[in-house]
C-alpha cells in the first residue's frame, strides 16, 4: 500500500510518500514540504499548496492519503489556516477518487512512538528509526508526513476493518429493528 502523509499548513505543509510491506516493513520513497511567505495572499497560498498535492497524487498514485486532523488549541487563526491546506488536499485527493483518511496528532505520536505525548524529537528520531534513514528528515514538518503515513500503514487498513465490521453490525441491526416493527404491526 502506498500512503501519502500530509502534515497540512499553510507556512510549512510537510508532504511523505511511504509504502508499506510485509509485516511493519515500511520505505519511505519521497518527503518534501511546500512552503508559502506568510505575505502571500490567501488564495495563492492555498492553491500553492493544492498545485503541489495534485503534482504528488498524479506522480505517486498513492492508494490513500493520510492527513492530520486538525483541532483549536490556543491559536485559533493557525487552526483555520491548517484546516483550510488539509481541505485543499482533501479535495485533490477526492478529484481523483483517491481515499483520505484523518489521524489525530496524538494517534499519530503514538503509532510510531508507542506515547501520545510524545514530543516532535521523539517522533523524528522514532521515524529516522523506522524507516532506516541516515538522516533526521527536517524541517520537522517532514518528519510528521512520513509520521502520518507510517501511522496509517500500521493503523490504517486495521481501522477500516473495523468501520466495515460496524456498518454491517448496523445494516444488520436495522433489519432486525425491521423485522421486529412488522411482526409487531402485522399481528393487529
Amino acid at each position: 500500500m502506498r500512503v501519502m502523509g500530509v502534515d497540512p499548513g499553510l507556512t510549512r505543509c510537510g508532504i511523505a510518500l511511504v509504502e508499506s510491506g510485509k509485516g511493519r516493513s515500511v520505505t519511505a520513497l519521497d518527503v518534501d514540504v511546500v512552503r508559502t511567505p506568510t505575505d502571500m495572499e490567501l488564495s495563492q497560498r492555498l492553491l500553492a499548496v493544492y498545485t503541489a498535492a495534485c503534482h504528488w497524487l498524479d506522480v505517486h498514485q498513492p492508494d490513500v492519503v493520510a492527513i492530520e486532523r486538525v483541532f483549536a488549541q490556543n491559536q485559533v487563526s493557525t487552526a483555520m489556516g491548517t484546516a483550510q491546506a488539509g481541505g485543499v488536499i482533501a479535495l485533490a485527493a477526492g478529484q481523483r477518487d483517491v481515499p483520505v483518511r484523518f489521524h489525530t496528532p496524538s494517534e499519530v505520536k503514538a503509532a510510531v512512538t508507542g506515547s501520545g505525548r510524545a514530543d516532535k524529537a521523539q517522533v523524528t528520531a522514532m521515524v529516522t528509526r523506522i524507516l532506516g534513514m541516515q538522516t533526521k528528515p527536517k524541517p520537522a514538518d517532514a518528519a510528521d508526513a512520513l509520521a502520518l503515513a507510517i501511522c496509517h500503514c500500521w493503523r490504517g487498513p486495521m481501522a477500516e476493518r473495523m468501520e466495515e465490521a460496524k456498518r454491517k453490525a448496523d445494516t444488520l441491526a436495522a433489519r432486525h429493528r425491521a423485522r421486529v416493527a412488522q411482526a409487531a404491526g402485522g399481528g393487529r
